[in-house]
């Protein structure tokens, strides 16, 4: 069961580091909703680290990664801006071991409960 945790309330410019528990070795992605707006991805990393994809709106200023160990998947929110605000999901991908990284969420089979984030500008 995925749980994710560490969303909160801060200021633009600000950061935030989420986490995504219980994470096996496969694909997991990010993803989140505003209110009022459809679910949309955010960032999602292959089983082994290996290959990760980022929506336009969040390159450069988010960066996800994993540690296998803990099975622990990470999304560090850097520069964040006030249309970042949204409850984020993690979501997994059952037994998926390849190095394509998938960013519709239909194909995610687990997701975690939320994690609110909000941005004060």
């Amino acid at each position: 069961q995925l749980q994710a945790s560490g969303g909160g309330l801060v200021q633009a410019g600000g950061s935030l580091r989420l986490s995504c528990a219980a994470s096996g070795r496969t694909l997991t992605g990010w993803f989140r909703q505003a209110p009022g707006k459809e679910r949309e991805f955010v960032a999602a990393i292959t089983w082994n680290g290996g290959s990760t994809s980022y929506a336009d709106s969040v390159k450069g200023r988010f960066t996800v990664s994993r540690d296998n160990v803990s099975k622990t998947v990470y999304l560090q929110m850097n520069s964040l801006k006030p249309e970042d605000t949204a409850v984020y999901y993690c979501a997994a991908k059952k037994s998926f071991y390849s190095s394509v990284v998938h960013t519709k969420s239909s194909v995610y089979d687990y997701w975690g409960q939320g994690t609110q984030v909000t941005v004060s500008s």
